[in-house]
């Protein structure tokens, strides 16, 4: 230490720390009528889920001039694709079910257009974020 500069011993705390408690149960002293944010979480997702898909007036016209035909167990698979792109954190999804083609938009549960095999060719879809094949 030729250099001058003064030397100062490093010392320990006086006294130990003392530990923060641990709560096992982080519910249990919550205040009465709030909500955990899982709790919260998981009731949302739940109502999403439940809501309907629904169709634009342009997806209901080319499902009719294409004479595209959907049961309940087709719109059951639509709205499970619906679903997995949601968990993903998917807004506009291409969702590709038999031999038809759908732009969903996922926060509205809507399809905004249906395209069949036969007018796919030289089809482009753009402003899309995911594809699901159901």
């Amino acid at each position: 230490m030729s250099q001058g500069w003064p030397m100062r011993p490093v010392s320990l705390p006086n006294a130990p720390q003392p530990e923060l408690p641990i709560r096992k149960n982080p519910t249990a002293s919550r205040a009465a009528g709030t909500v955990s944010f899982q709790d919260e979480l998981k009731k949302q997702l739940q109502t999403q889920t439940q809501q309907p898909v629904t169709f634009s007036a342009h997806a209901l016209e080319r499902l009719r001039v294409r004479n595209i035909r959907l049961t309940q167990e087709d719109m059951t698979r639509l709205g499970s694709a619906i679903d997995r792109v949601a968990a993903k954190g998917g807004r506009e999804s291409l969702v590709v079910y038999q031999d038809t083609a759908y732009l969903i938009n996922i926060k509205n549960r809507t399809v905004i257009t249906a395209v069949d095999k036969a007018h796919m060719n030289d089809h482009v879809f753009t402003k899309i974020d995911s594809a699901v094949f159901a």
